[in-house]
């Protein structure tokens, strides 16, 4: 994380040429998808109408069940050093999809990392550091959004809000590659599987 952020000045230059700018390089262009689908998204209201229970519990369930195939069938050859261009890519279309609700962001960057063969603890690092931007850009959205409505509250209030979502992303993710070093993401898979048939059961009882 830090070793990117010392490498955005250089980056910006368009000097590719050290380990920090890559990397900057590779989160900026992971993060151009799941920005782009957010914006038309929001200004379309898709974001509100996508949020009910039934939608939230598909979304648990399925995803859940694509984590475990990807886990069980992906190969895990590569590192999160070998990280480039064209996997940033495809793993920012793969976090664009946890705009649906009941998509977890980290899970299905996780997912789409498995599938391209990326080991347990090199997926759950790629995520964690995917988040960041993310959610920082989540952040300027809701800031805009409080600043053209002049409603300091609300601005207040998601600030507060992304603060404690990027501190919680980054703690759960620190707990899962502790985990991996011992189990898969199977546990995990349970929990959302689990979860969705219950939204399921209350969406349509």
């Amino acid at each position: 994380m830090r070793m990117g952020l010392l490498g955005v000045p250089r980056m910006l230059t368009g000097r590719i040429d050290t380990a920090g700018a890559k990397l900057a390089f590779l989160l900026m262009i992971a993060t151009i998808p799941v920005v782009l689908v957010g914006l038309v998204l929001h200004l379309t209201g898709l974001d509100d109408a996508m949020r009910s229970v039934a939608v939230i519990g598909w979304s648990m369930l399925i995803f859940g069940l694509v984590l475990y195939w990807a886990d069980q069938r992906g190969p895990q050859v590569q590192k999160a050093e070998g990280w480039n261009t064209r996997d940033a890519i495809i793993l920012g279309l793969w976090q664009a999809v946890a705009l649906i609700p009941g998509t977890s962001r980290s899970g299905i960057t996780i997912t789409g990392a498995r599938f391209l063969g990326y080991d347990r603890q090199s997926a759950a690092r790629i995520a964690m550091l995917m988040s960041i931007p993310t959610i920082a850009a989540s952040g300027v959205l809701l800031g805009v959004d409080a600043l053209v409505s002049a409603k300091l509250a609300a601005l207040r209030d998601g600030a507060i809000a992304a603060a404690f979502a990027f501190v919680a992303a980054l703690a759960a993710l620190s707990l899962m590659m502790r985990l991996l070093q011992s189990v898969s993401f199977t546990p995990y898979v349970i929990y959302r599987v689990v979860l969705g048939v219950v939204l399921l059961w209350i969406a349509y009882a």
